[in-house]
């Protein structure tokens, strides 16, 4: 799993380097002046991202990387990588969606309407994804991935045994 960066502060419970890299804007800003990000947007008047130089390094070493990262970022990375397998992870509704930022407690009024309309934005893109989940019952949401990684892993080409002597 990939750990992306952040401008923006932690929340209760978040660790640097394990939730996010929490950076400033200045360090986010060289990262996109240097290339070094996969993946990047200004979200909610802060900007997320994918160091691209862990991800490549799992990638040489022959591991799958993902990357948990909204419409704009996966679109760059689509761009990038096309054969990377992308999965839109939905809300069953609306209204569940709005629920389930309420229920989090971490954004005032004004930031969840935001959010919703985004996610309207972003839901009306789904159908550009490899994928698409309904996370209406985690359980389900979570076999259901789970069976999209198998099934793509049995696609990936294997390196055939080392021959010993």
């Amino acid at each position: 799993m990939s750990v992306s960066a952040t401008t923006r502060s932690p929340r209760a419970g978040e660790q640097d380097a394990v939730s996010y890299f929490f950076v400033s804007t200045q360090q986010f800003e060289d990262w996109i002046a240097g290339d070094g990000l996969l993946e990047w947007a200004a979200v909610h008047t802060e900007y997320y991202g994918t160091p691209r130089q862990p991800v490549q390094e799992q990638l040489d070493a022959g591991n799958s990387v993902f990357l948990e990262i909204d419409t704009q970022g996966a679109f760059q990375v689509m761009a990038a990588k096309p054969d990377a397998v992308s999965i839109f992870i939905d809300a069953p509704s609306m209204d569940v969606l709005c629920q389930r930022l309420t229920d989090r407690g971490t954004e005032s009024d004004e930031q969840i309407k935001r959010r919703l309309q985004t996610a309207e934005h972003e839901i009306a893109q789904q159908m550009r994804y490899n994928y698409q989940i309904v996370n209406d019952d985690l359980d389900s949401a979570v076999t259901e991935l789970l069976r999209i990684i198998d099934a793509e892993e049995q696609k990936m080409p294997h390196s055939p045994p080392e021959k010993t002597s």
